[in-house]
């Protein structure tokens, strides 16, 4: 049996046996969400997809992914890639968060332990067509599956769900998935989560006369998996596409997912960024963005 599971997938048994004996490093930064006030829009990049919003008082999290590895579960063992750096804050040490926004169901952007975690009557999860049934539902106050076009309003926010150029299955037979990027919208804020995307002129769609202050953007895992990942000097484009006035980059830095260097993609979306470099906001995970 083990022999045929290593046939069936050599290369990622390599990089699981590799990887065992590799430490996790911790976060170069450590943020202090608690201190934030009400008022503004506030942000840190917690590691890979998850960022840590407050949006006039609302409390956001986007695809929370806090277990040192993202995979298949089997009782305490997970069988899946594990992660180069250590969230910068753990779920325990987070204020309660109102609303969970998951962008689809791929496992490192829905991970079933990091949000059994995050269990509580005072959430709401917003989540993709054809999702919910992973969620134990009746363990938070509500959960909204979203299509492309449609929205939810969770306290002073209207949430609409865009689409992406990416996919949905967490594994090879469950292709009904849906897969979505959102648009927060605040009376004061505008914030636009991109979720996993290639290029795509969707994020023309999403622009209005009203400038979004922030938006979320997947730089990472474009090589070779452009079809599926953006790369950087794309994931610039969809934001000004979008008329973004700030951008923060995630998707990078976290998991071993493709084959570009580690600081390859920030050092390209720096580039991408031109006489410009003050709008990426967030550079390593940890670190705090205010408006």
């Amino acid at each position: 049996m083990g022999t045929f599971l290593y046939r069936s997938a050599p290369a990622f048994w390599n990089q699981y046996f590799r990887e065992m004996a590799r430490p996790i490093t911790p976060s170069p930064h450590n943020p202090h969400p608690n201190l934030w006030p009400d008022k503004g829009l506030h942000a840190t990049w917690l590691g890979h997809s998850t960022v840590l919003l407050k949006i006039d008082g609302l409390t956001i999290l986007t695809d929370p992914v806090f277990s040192d590895r993202v995979g298949l579960g089997f009782g305490p063992l997970t069988l899946g890639l594990k992660r180069l750096v250590a969230p910068a804050a753990r779920e325990t040490a987070l204020p309660l968060v109102d609303l969970i926004l998951i962008s689809h169901a791929h496992m490192d952007h829905f991970d079933l332990p990091s949000l059994r975690s995050l269990e509580d009557q005072g959430t709401t999860v917003i989540t993709a067509s054809r999702t919910a049934d992973l969620l134990r539902r009746h363990k938070y106050r509500k959960v909204h599956e979203l299509g492309w076009g449609e929205q939810a309003r969770v306290g002073c926010a209207t949430v609409r769900a865009f689409e992406v150029n990416h996919w949905g299955a967490r594994v090879r037979t469950d292709t009904f998935r849906g897969f979505n990027g959102y648009v927060i919208e605040t009376d004061q804020r505008r914030v636009i989560f991109g979720g996993d995307t290639a290029f795509t002129n969707s994020f023309r769609q999403v622009r209005t006369s009203r400038r979004a202050d922030l938006a979320i953007m997947p730089i990472g895992a474009y090589n070779p998996w452009i079809r599926y990942h953006c790369n950087p000097e794309q994931a610039w484009s969809m934001a000004e596409q979008a008329n973004a006035e700030f951008v923060l980059p995630v998707h990078h830095q976290t998991f071993q997912l493709s084959r570009e260097p580690y600081r390859e993609p920030i050092e390209r979306m720096m580039d991408a960024a031109g006489s410009h470099p003050d709008r990426v906001c967030v550079h390593e995970i940890g670190q705090e963005f205010h408006i």
